[in-house]
């Protein structure tokens, strides 16, 4: 007799099935794309569906960095824009007149208090604390432990870390995460759930 488990594997595993085996492995890189998913959830989707663990590892590993490569570039085009937005309006406004300064200077502190009165999440400020400490290598890998990929690199891209950098440590820490999930899983299908 199985367990409810083992009967949800075997119905995803019928499931599965259906769909043409090259196209197995991108549905797994597209759920390794999402946000909270990522690699280590895409891979045990892969598995459970009858993929073999390097595949689902793979795609899903995959899936995962190709979003966090797209969050990269969008990030840093968008810092870009902003920095070179500000040094553009410092240029005018000390060619200006003294009191369009003060405006300036008005709205900006302003805006801080507004941006600065928004508290932040827990998982942020775990990230914060481990990027202060480890530096951009310990926190892009100690970091999906309190939110996603993705997230992380837009942080560490959006402070100003250059791209390359971001993008080597992400791609460390989804290897390392994505392994350690797909290996667990495997384990857990094969050994104690037994399918």
């Amino acid at each position: 007799m199985m367990n409810p488990f083992q009967d949800l594997v075997l119905n995803l595993q019928a499931l599965a099935a259906q769909v043409p085996e090259l196209v197995q492995p991108l549905i797994v890189m597209l759920a390794g794309a999402v946000p909270f998913l990522e690699g280590e959830a895409g891979s045990a989707i892969g598995m459970i569906a009858g993929l073999h663990p390097v595949v689902a590892g793979v795609a899903a590993a995959a899936g995962n960095f190709l979003s966090v490569l797209f969050v990269v570039m969008l990030t840093s085009r968008a810092r870009t824009a902003v920095v070179n937005r500000d040094r553009t309006r410092v240029g005018v406004t000390v060619g200006a007149g003294g009191s369009s300064a003060s405006d300036h200077d008005e709205t900006d502190a302003a805006f801080e208090q507004i941006t600065s009165a928004k508290p932040e999440s827990k998982g942020r400020q775990r990230f914060k604390r481990w990027l202060v400490r480890f530096g951009v290598p310990g926190a892009s890998i100690l970091g999906p432990a309190a939110i996603p990929t993705q997230f992380t690199s837009a942080i560490l891209v959006g402070a100003g870390t250059p791209r390359g950098w971001v993008l080597l440590w992400q791609a460390v820490a989804i290897v390392i995460w994505t392994t350690l999930a797909t290996v667990s899983i495997w384990a857990a299908l094969t050994f104690v759930v037994g399918v």
